[in-house]
């Protein structure tokens, strides 16, 4: 049977405050560190079966990048033309 994403995260979160000692008030920094484990495991797994973890988002380009302008590039002239203008 496969286990919830909640009762994950809980049970690494156990073994997380054991491993750390038992330690008093830091339930919440255990709890969140097991939560970032399984979002990386969910998103290596989506990358292992050949999904992608998250689309990237598009980005607009940015005022300095619209006014940059391609200039023409003039064309190098090849050898045969070389050598007929000769």
């Amino acid at each position: 049977m496969l286990e919830s994403r909640d009762e994950w995260i809980k049970k690494r979160a156990y073994a997380i405050w054991e491993e750390e000692g038992h330690p008093f008030g830091r339930d919440v920094e255990h709890w969140e560190r097991a939560s970032g484990e399984r979002i990386a495991l969910d998103e290596s797994a989506a990358i292992a079966i050949g999904g992608e973890a998250k689309p990237k988002a598009k980005r607009k380009p940015t005022a300095a990048a619209a006014k940059v302008v391609a200039k023409p590039t003039a064309k190098k002239a090849s050898k045969k033309a070389a050598v007929a203008k000769a």
